[in-house]
C-alpha cells in the first residue's frame, strides 16, 4: 500500500499539478483510508469493498466530521480509485455507489460597500506595514481573489497599463482578471515606499506582498492583520478573508454584471458554483423592495 500511495502522491503533484494545500488534503484523506483498511486486515486497496468505505464514513461521522468534510473524504477516496483504475492497478471502484451526505445550504457572509470602505480605511498608510495592508485589502476586494492567490502574486503578475492581474488559481489554472485604478494606485505606493524596505535582504523571490521578514506573507499573518482591522471598526458580522471574494461577486451582480463574466473573474470551473451569488442578489432585491415599495 505504501508504494501505491507514493505513486498516487506523485500523480497529484506532477500530473494533476495541484497546489501543495490540495495535495496535502487529498493525501491526508487517502492515508486515513488506507490505514483504516490495514486495521481491518485488508492488505491492498484492490481488496476493499463498498462496506469498508461506508463504515469509514460512518466512523468519521460519529467522531464529529461535518457533512462537507465527509464529502471531501469520499471525493478523495473516489479520486484515488480513479487513479488506480487509470494505472490498471484495479478494475473496481468501491466508492461507486457510496452517496455523499447532503450539505446544508447557506448563504455566505457579505459586506456592504460601505462596510468595505470602512475596513479599507483602517490601515495607517503613513506606516510601512499599514500601506502594505491597505494595498492587500484593496487588491483582494478589487479582483475577488482567494487569499492563496493574493499571497502568491508576484510583482510581474501586475499589468499596470492594462489594469490586469495574472492569477494562478486552484490546480495552477491561469486566468487574467481586472483590477481597479484605486487598487493599482495603492499597489504603486506600496512598491515605491514599503516593499523596498521589506525586501532589504533580497529574500522575496519576486513575491509582491511581503512579511516583516521579507518573505511571502503566510495565510495566518494575513488573517491576523485582517482581524485587527475588523476589531477596530467593530463590524459584528462573521468576516474572514473569503468574505472579500463573496462581497466582490455580490456587488458586481447587484450592479448588473453578467453571471458568466463574474464566473470568469472568480475562476470558477462550473457556473453552478457562481450561481450562489444570484441568491444573494435576490435577497438584496427583496430588501430593496421592502425598503422602497410603498405597500411592502
Amino acid at each position: 500500500m505504501d508504494d501505491i500511495f507514493r505513486q498516487y502522491k506523485s500523480y497529484l503533484v506532477f500530473e494533476q499539478n495541484l497546489s501543495a494545500n490540495s495535495v496535502d488534503a487529498y493525501c491526508r484523506d487517502v492515508k486515513r483510508y488506507l490505514d483504516y483498511l490495514k486495521s481491518n486486515g485488508i492488505k491492498s486497496p484492490q481488496e476493499a469493498q463498498p462496506s469498508h468505505v461506508h463504515r469509514l464514513i460512518q466512523v468519521l461521522s460519529e467522531i464529529g466530521l461535518s457533512a462537507r468534510s465527509l464529502n471531501r473524504n469520499i471525493s478523495s477516496i473516489r479520486g484515488f480509485y480513479r487513479f488506480l483504475m487509470g494505472e490498471n492497478i484495479t478494475q473496481t471502484d468501491p466508492t461507486l455507489n457510496v452517496d455523499c451526505p447532503k450539505i446544508p445550504s447557506y448563504l455566505p457572509t457579505v459586506l456592504t460597500f460601505e462596510e468595505i470602505k470602512t475596513l479599507l480605511a483602517v490601515p495607517d498608510t503613513q506606516t510601512m506595514l499599514g500601506l502594505r495592508d491597505r494595498a492587500m485589502l484593496e487588491t483582494i476586494y478589487a479582483s475577488g481573489l482567494r487569499v492563496s492567490e493574493l499571497l502568491g502574486l508576484l510583482t510581474f503578475n501586475v499589468y499596470f497599463d492594462q489594469n490586469i492581474l495574472r492569477i494562478f488559481g486552484k490546480g495552477r489554472k491561469e486566468r487574467l482578471t481586472p483590477i481597479s485604478d484605486s487598487a493599482l494606485n495603492w499597489i504603486k505606493q506600496y512598491l515605491d515606499r514599503s516593499r523596498p524596505l521589506l525586501d532589504k535582504r533580497r529574500r522575496s523571490d519576486g513575491v509582491l506582498f511581503l512579511s516583516v521578514r521579507g518573505t511571502a506573507m503566510s495565510r495566518m499573518g494575513f488573517w491576523k492583520n485582517l482581524k485587527s482591522c475588523i476589531n477596530k471598526v467593530g463590524i459584528r458580522k462573521e468576516i474572514h478573508p473569503h468574505t472579500f471574494r463573496h462581497s466582490f461577486a455580490t456587488h458586481l451582480l447587484e450592479n448588473g454584471a453578467d453571471l458568466r463574466a463574474v464566473q470568469e473573474m472568480l475562476g470558477h470551473a462550473d457556473i453552478s458554483t457562481t450561481q450562489i451569488y444570484t441568491h444573494l442578489d435576490r435577497s438584496y432585491l427583496q430588501q430593496e423592495y421592502k425598503t422602497y415599495h410603498p405597500r411592502s
